[in-house]
């Protein structure tokens, strides 16, 4: 698994979007038994917080020291430094499983043997995470070409499993299907948007191959034409989800 994001693990807590309270609520109804959870790859520990509000034990993990280190912690949750593909967990000791924003860094082949020696029997994972910002008008177009004309060279080869919505990671499980969308929806400051683009790793390979910041033109930009406080912004959400087979 890659580490792209110590280096700017602080703004990765700051800037990154909240998942909604729908879609955690929608995790939680699909295991009747709420003992423990792992949370993968957990980062700031956004989703592992939301988690533990329900389940007895949530076990987060991550490889990046500086990202764990930002996390916010509570009382029922352990936060460990781990690869997803090789952990300490004991066999069938998990009732979910979740991976946000990060299994398209795994190996998969790996992890999938992971999954299958850590989950109960029934047990639920969920790999999800979201596509390009959308917002309307002229701000979300100039933020597109951001993307597609400054950034696209500078991506890690696994950007395309989320531009594919995970639809090409190897999923060995019996498959759930989403009977609703989980879109994030927002509303953004110049600053908040221009933050989370930052923390795109693209900027940062673009930064040590360039030696200068492309968000600071972007936010040039986009100041020229920037006329309200905040804006509306979405992210759309996919997710795949299964059991044990």
């Amino acid at each position: 698994m890659k580490d792209n994001f110590s280096s700017q693990s602080d703004d990765y807590a700051k800037f990154r979007p909240i998942y909604p309270q729908e879609l955690i609520d929608f995790l939680l109804s699909l295991t009747s038994c709420h003992d423990t959870c792992w949370d993968c790859g957990t980062g700031n520990g956004q989703l592992a917080v939301a988690l533990a509000e329900k389940f007895k034990k949530v076990h987060a993990t991550d490889i990046s020291e500086k990202q764990l280190s930002n996390a916010t912690q509570r009382p029922n949750i352990e936060y460990s430094k781990q690869p997803a593909e090789l952990t300490d967990f004991p066999d069938q000791h998990f009732d979910l499983i979740t991976v946000a924003q990060a299994a398209h860094w795994f190996d998969h082949e790996k992890f999938n043997r992971e999954v299958k020696r850590v989950l109960k029997p029934n047990g639920v994972v969920a790999l999800f995470g979201y596509g390009l910002v959308k917002i309307e008008g002229e701000v979300g177009q100039i933020v597109q070409d951001f993307y597609w004309s400054v950034t696209k060279p500078y991506w890690d080869p696994e950007r395309n499993h989320i531009e594919e919505k995970y639809q090409t990671i190897p999923f060995p499980y019996q498959e759930i299907q989403a009977d609703q969308n989980f879109d994030i929806i927002d509303e953004m400051t110049l600053e908040q948007l221009t933050g989370y683009i930052g923390t795109w790793s693209a900027v940062q390979h673009y930064i040590k191959a360039n030696g200068h910041h492309p968000v600071d033109k972007l936010r040039a930009d986009l100041k020229k034409i920037w006329k309200e406080g905040t804006l509306e912004v979405t992210f759309p959400v996919f997710i795949r989800m299964g059991k044990a087979s």
